[in-house]
């Protein structure tokens, strides 16, 4: 699909299908080395009747997409991560006219950074987003003041093998957007890093549950 000028992201658009009923736009974001083309799978298997929206990460480390540069492995550049995500929620404001999607209906689905990126967003710019599914996340910033989020559905999964993010760090997240109002649903899978196919399901059901249309 050719990408408009003003969409300023590397992107796929996948528009939902003829005569669903799900009003819902997910917006994939991949880890670090992925790309637009990476969670489209993982899109329709957790809601097949919603459109996608799976934007490019502009970082690139060793050649490596990314969505905001890091330190170290778990060090974050605060600057920068704060600048990306503005960038990333204008982005995603901007798809939502082009594409004539219902803002109120933006779910992240984001893995590792781009789960990160994905919290991040619903800290500084709330309004971008309507609830989010975030695997293997970390606390990407610690905002002050904190924003309201009472009217958010969150799902986070962790994994109690991961070597890369301590489950204490999930937590922290979890703890974080609880105290600013959102309702939190953990999910600790016997896993590493990588997803499997009961966390897969898991969030498909908590979506079909949680933020079904009627």
């Amino acid at each position: 699909m050719s990408i408009a000028h003003e969409l300023t992201f590397t992107h796929e658009f996948v528009p939902a299908p003829a005569g669903e009923a799900s009003k819902h736009t997910l917006l994939l974001l991949h880890g670090t080395g992925g790309n637009e083309h990476d969670l489209l799978a993982l899109g329709h298997r957790i809601d097949p009747s919603a459109a996608l929206l799976s934007p490019r990460g502009k970082v690139l480390e060793q050649g490596m997409p990314r969505f905001f540069r890091r330190l170290a492995e778990g060090v974050f550049d605060i600057p920068d991560l704060k600048r990306r995500t503005q960038e990333l929620a204008d982005f995603v404001e901007a798809a939502a006219g082009h594409y004539g999607l219902d803002q109120n209906r933006i779910i992240a689905v984001g893995y590792s950074n781009g789960a990160n990126i994905a919290a991040s967003m619903m800290l500084l710019r709330p309004e971008v987003l309507h609830a989010a599914i975030l695997f293997r996340p970390m606390v990407p910033l610690v905002p002050e003041p904190l924003p309201d989020l009472s009217d958010f559905q969150v799902l986070i999964a962790a994994g109690n093998q991961d070597p890369i993010i301590p489950t204490d760090e999930t937590d922290r997240l979890a703890a974080l957007l609880r105290n600013s109002g959102a309702e939190v649903t953990s999910h600790l899978a016997n896993a590493g890093h990588g997803l499997t196919a009961e966390e897969i399901d898991i969030a498909a059901n908590w979506i079909a549950a949680k933020l079904s249309i009627t």
